[in-house]
């Protein structure tokens, strides 16, 4: 394989010698695949193919050589810790990068929220100073605009200026519908700034009067949790965040969609022209609603819930067809014994879980190895597409010379039964638990340094960092 620059031309290289050398394996990006070494000095790729010599080298013989992954929604920080006694997400920077560079992800966006009394700017500095010490794989930060005054909506330009190009909506939030107006403002101002809107889109009043029905009706356990966030609340949020992208003209990125009615709906946008952005969740490609009524159900509980067959096959065809866009963990990982509280409801059940360390592996397993989806759309899904979305593309997303060496060499053959205790997560349990996963990272490569070898991650904390991040583009 010849060397190929940033714009995915080839040419052909000297002898360089280089900090490192991954050697024997065979480079794939979004736009091809061959056999060829690949050199990195001072964290980026210098030399891809031709002959190269380094200081140091790694065996990727029989393997693949992939770009980094790029998991850009993770729950790693808490805009103040939670009450005495009250439980909450277990992983930080520290053990969510572990967990990421375990799984073949190098770089990470973190949902910021502001905390009471918090403008946007203030819980980023927060989250900027208590990654910069503990995190070790690179990140973003996407601000959450949680009510939006008129002192927020002013914050919005400024964020984009310092390099936050993204910005987070819930439509669940009462707020959202009574302040609606305002929303759509800062939709349109982030479009016009160069910044993505990621909407998590669910109604809010349909899916209030679902709890409250079901509670009323005594079915307000854990195991009818599918039943209290409904299809229609999913799909009426889509056609409305759709309706908004149309209205602003400003691009907007559907986070964790669940269901085929919720995937028809922002297809319709996308046939449109509109700039409709779609990311599904590990979840709900390899498990259905029938998990949920089962002993200890609320393990599996995120929102939206897990929905049955046919949204499964038609999430795995929107991942082949290019309609999804990226894969993102979600990863807010809970103890096992916090999931499955008896006292909780559908109204106060605890959303999320670990995904981060298995997001790459599963899909490599279940979606590449299986012939649901090829490898090229493997990596669009894990890497280039979050990278071109998120203003990272081309430092991030290829492999090219210039880009930062961010490189997983994954090894196609390399087994394992996955194990949540075992695993680089505080979760005590994974959702996948007992399932045989095929091709694991063999090595991680963060900015050329050496994280993972052999099962065992190396980087020190707080070698990660920030991204500040140009605007937005399509994929």
């Amino acid at each position: 394989m010849a060397q190929t620059d940033h714009h995915g031309e080839v040419g052909v290289t000297g002898d360089v010698e280089c900090d490192l050398v991954v050697r024997g394996g065979t480079v794939v990006t979004a736009g091809g695949r061959g056999e060829a070494d690949v050199g990195i000095s001072q964290g980026k790729i210098v030399q891809i193919g031709g002959s190269v010599r380094g200081r140091r080298q790694l065996d990727a013989t029989g393997a693949l050589v992939l770009p980094g992954g790029l998991d850009m929604h993770v729950h790693l920080s808490y805009p103040a810790p939670p009450d005495p006694g009250e439980p909450g997400w277990v992983d930080d920077f520290a053990s969510g990068s572990a967990a990421a560079i375990a799984g073949g992800v190098t770089t990470i966006g973190n949902m910021t929220f502001p905390g009471e009394g918090q403008s946007m700017r203030q819980a980023l500095a927060h989250d900027l100073a208590t990654a910069g010490g503990t995190a070790a794989v690179d990140y973003v930060l996407h601000p959450v605009l949680a009510d939006p005054t008129p002192e927020a909506l002013a914050e919005v330009p400024e964020l984009a200026a310092d390099g936050h190009t993204s910005l987070k909506l819930f439509m669940t939030s009462a707020v959202f519908e009574a302040n609606a107006a305002e929303m759509i403002a800062a939709v349109r101002a982030a479009g016009q700034h160069g910044m993505l809107t990621l909407i998590h889109c669910e109604d809010g009043a349909l899916i209030r009067d679902a709890g409250e029905q079901l509670l009323a009706s005594g079915r307000g356990s854990l195991d009818h949790w599918a039943q209290a966030r409904p299809v229609a609340a999913e799909r009426a949020a889509v056609e409305r965040a759709v309706a908004i992208c149309e209205a602003t003209g400003s691009p907007v990125y559907l986070v964790h969609l669940s269901s085929a009615a919720a995937l028809r709906s922002a297809r319709g946008g996308q046939q449109r022209g509109l700039p409709v952005f779609v990311e599904t969740r590990p979840l709900y490609l390899y498990l259905t609603s029938e998990a949920l009524a089962q002993p200890q159900g609320g393990r599996y509980i995120g929102a939206p819930p897990l929905r049955e067959p046919g949204d499964v096959a038609a999430l795995w065809a929107g991942l082949a067809d290019g309609s999804v866009h990226t894969l993102g963990s979600d990863h807010a990982p809970w103890l096992l014994r916090d999931k499955v509280d008896e006292s909780l409801d559908v109204t106060t059940a605890r959303q999320g879980v670990a995904d981060l360390e298995t997001v790459l592996p599963m899909l490599f397993s279940e979606g590449v190895r299986t012939g649901r989806i090829s490898l090229s759309r493997f990596i669009a899904l894990t890497s280039s597409n979050a990278a071109q979305l998120f203003g990272l593309y081309p430092r991030k997303g290829t492999i090219a010379v210039g880009s930062d060496a961010d490189l997983v060499v994954l090894d196609p053959n390399l087994r394992r039964t996955i194990d949540g205790r075992s695993m680089q997560s505080r979760a005590d349990y994974s959702v996948y638990d007992g399932r045989e996963v095929h091709g694991w990272p063999r090595f991680t490569v963060s900015r050329g340094e050496v994280v993972l070898e052999d099962g065992q991650v190396l980087a020190t904390p707080g070698r990660g960092q920030w991204l500040p991040r140009n605007p937005t583009a399509a994929p």
